[in-house]
């Protein structure tokens, strides 16, 4: 008997409003990464109507314990990522040269700072650097698509990045930031057959009709971006279903850093530890952990060693080797699983020191990661992406 089911999955735009504060969260990072790539960043940020305030812990070795903002200027880094994103329309009140921006900053915890540093202090059982907070982290890869991942979130992702390329390119001026996505997708025996209902709410200005929407959001991003085999006469189009969209971005909703976490990673397919990942350096785990459980199981996966792997490490703060590591491969393994653990545990180290040197992880390279997902771009400075160690692999099997 097949098992039919369908599975959805959601994208945001990078104008809506959490994406908003992702992407300024992210550039502070870089920012201090450019720096001093030895910088330890916890930024947060909220928006809402016409503020923006940037918070967080920030400590940049390079300049000792005084404030960041000495070296970076907080304020000019988030209307230019404002800006970028494109909220500079006059009827904005969200506006890059126009939002007011608090800053509210101050140094990493020396507690925490002791338990990520590699040294030894009162208490600490080790010498060598430690995980920057507790927690478990997931990793996840499926032959769904050309990118090893689950082809939903895959697909929702494609038609914000068509709206976001057309908007950006000025040809349809009544397109706006603020966007979301959702496909739905059909499943027979696990694997990925039709689209059966494709949603996108776009931003708008208010002179355009509903119906000039909703042909553009059909002819010119679906059908462009999404399989034509998978569209079938069934497969219906929800465009912006409440019938308007104007007002939108902060204006209209209020966006804070790390509310799109399923977004980010997996659209639901793979688990989540619940760690948001923007604005976090890469001693803090809940980033980069899960971007090294997003190597290890996509390369498992490229070796054809399973169809669908996750990966779970759980961490205790200031402690260097994880408390566990854990490899599900969903009964689609095509060698024996405890041999992909152990062949994993052989090829791969998880301590965080080795994962940021693993993964060159100490790099201004996160903005590139905010938006349309951290997983499943063809970048070669995403490191978490390439399949260089299918071999290793193989080999250790």
């Amino acid at each position: 008997m097949s098992n039919r089911y369908i599975f959805s999955s959601e994208s945001v735009g990078e104008g809506h409003p959490d994406k908003v504060a992702d992407t300024i969260s992210d550039a502070v990072l870089d920012a201090c990464l450019t720096v001093d790539p030895t910088s330890r960043v916890a930024c947060e940020c909220y928006v809402k109507s016409n503020v923006a305030i940037v918070g967080g812990e920030i400590t940049i070795p390079k300049i000792g314990y005084r404030n960041p903002t000495e070296v970076i200027d907080v304020v000019k880094i988030t209307r230019q990522a404002i800006r970028e994103i494109g909220y500079v329309n006059d009827d904005d009140v969200f506006h890059a040269d126009k939002v007011f921006v608090n800053v509210i900053l101050t140094g990493q915890s020396p507690d925490i700072a002791q338990g990520v540093d590699a040294r030894k202090a009162r208490g600490k059982k080790t010498g060598k650097q430690g995980a920057g907070d507790q927690g478990l982290m997931f990793g996840y890869a499926a032959n769904e698509t050309p990118e090893l991942m689950p082809a939903p979130i895959m697909f929702a992702h494609r038609l914000g990045r068509e709206l976001t390329r057309i908007r950006k390119g000025g040809k349809v001026p009544w397109l706006r930031p603020d966007a979301k996505s959702q496909v739905s997708v059909i499943y027979e025996n696990g694997v990925p057959v039709a689209i059966s209902n494709v949603v996108i709410s776009t931003q708008h200005s208010a002179d355009v009709d509903h119906a000039e929407i909703e042909k553009f959001c059909i002819e010119k991003v679906i059908k462009k971006v999404l399989p034509a085999k998978m569209l079938t006469a069934k497969t219906e189009f929800l465009i912006n279903p409440t019938g308007r969209f104007v007002v939108g971005g902060p204006q209209g909703d209020t966006g804070l850093t790390g509310r799109t976490i399923i977004g980010d990673s997996y659209g639901g397919s793979g688990r989540h530890g619940g760690g948001a990942f923007s604005g976090k350096d890469p001693t803090i785990v809940a980033r980069s952990a899960a971007y090294m459980g997003r190597w290890v199981a996509k390369n498992v996966v490229a070796a054809q060693l399973a169809a669908k792997c996750e990966v779970q490490f759980a961490y205790a703060i200031g402690h260097p080797d994880p408390v566990s590591v854990h490899v599900d491969t969903f009964g689609t393994a095509t060698v024996p699983e405890d041999k992909i653990i152990a062949a994993i545990n052989e090829v791969f180290s998880f301590q965080p020191s080795d994962i940021i040197d693993q993964l060159n992880l100490r790099r201004p390279i996160y903005s590139k990661t905010t938006n349309y997902g951290h997983f499943g771009k063809n970048d070669p400075d995403l490191t978490w992406e390439i399949t260089n160690k299918v071999e290793d692999l193989l080999a250790a099997l």
